[in-house]
């Protein structure tokens, strides 16, 4: 077992294909063809099945990748570890909710990607639980979740709280406390949003089961309070973000308290250069006030 054919089974398991395997990896697809049948004769198992055209990792396949992602990336921490002078480069895998990543990142990340043109920065968006169990598993190097983290394996640094606003359509009745939301649709990220999970347990000492519409998109729930369809809790800044927040009615309580921001990485990473500087870039410029 070499560590070539664990990079050939992580390529393929990703493309889903030898060919584009082989593109990612500067060889030929009869190579990765022989090294992976090699290594599957070697642990007694197939490690991908067809799927059409493409490659599908088989159940077996799927442990020994996991096992794989980490060392290789054991290994790429061994090589930064021993070299006190390394600039940050190679890939940096980060994740952020979606109201991160689109009122407090994009200048942030112009400005990483100016100082440090070595690293190929990835960015993802997702729900806290799910970039919580991507940095658990390695998937990623670090993310920003609107949340405060407990685990043994997490490490974290609190960044910013946010303020978080209620909205409703101008034209509709004021809102006074949560009794006024009674039977009123709430309009909110699927499961796994704090924001969420916030004005839903708020709401629920008046309504055990209100009714709620799950969309994927800030601008869509926006969009849709603004049109008459239900309420919705936002963080601050998504508001100011969207011009068409200025037909919103917009109020804000004091139980609706503000929402820790942090950056998590994995504890038994030690070193990693390129998410050193991030996570340096993101206390200097996200350390901030409630705003």
């Amino acid at each position: 077992m070499e560590l070539a054919q664990m990079r050939m089974v992580k390529a393929v398991a990703e493309t889903g294909s030898i060919a584009l395997a082989a593109q990612r990896l500067h060889c030929v697809p009869s190579n990765i063809t022989t090294r992976i049948k090699q290594l599957e004769g070697e642990l007694g198992t197939e490690l991908f099945v067809r799927a059409g055209r493409g490659l599908s990792i088989s159940p077996a396949g799927q442990i020994f990748l996991e096992y794989c992602s980490r060392i290789l990336d054991l290994v790429d921490e061994a090589r930064r570890a021993v070299d006190a002078n390394t600039r940050p480069s190679g890939t940096l895998r980060i994740g952020a909710i979606e109201s991160c990543a689109t009122v407090h990142l994009p200048a942030l990340l112009a400005e990483y990607h100016r100082t440090y043109p070595e690293v190929s920065l990835e960015l993802i968006t997702g729900t806290w639980t799910q970039l919580m169990e991507d940095v658990r598993q390695r998937r990623l190097d670090g993310a920003l979740v609107a949340a405060e983290i407990h685990h043994p394996k997490i490490a974290t640094t609190a960044l910013y709280r946010e303020n978080l606003v209620l909205i409703s359509a101008a034209d509709s009745p004021p809102i006074h406390n949560a009794h006024d939301l009674l039977g009123r649709t709430l309009i909110m990220w699927p499961n796994g949003c704090p924001y969420r999970a916030a004005l839903k347990n708020w709401v629920q000492e008046h309504d055990r089961h209100p009714p709620i519409a799950s969309y994927g998109s800030w601008g869509t729930i926006i969009g849709s309070v603004n049109a008459g369809a239900g309420v919705s809790l936002v963080p601050e800044g998504i508001l100011r973000r969207f011009e068409q927040s200025t037909g919103l009615a917009t109020y804000r309580f004091e139980e609706l308290t503000p929402v820790q921001n942090s950056f998590i990485w994995h504890r038994e990473t030690t070193r990693h250069p390129a998410r050193e500087a991030f996570a340096k870039l993101l206390q200097e410029r996200l350390e901030l006030p409630s705003q």
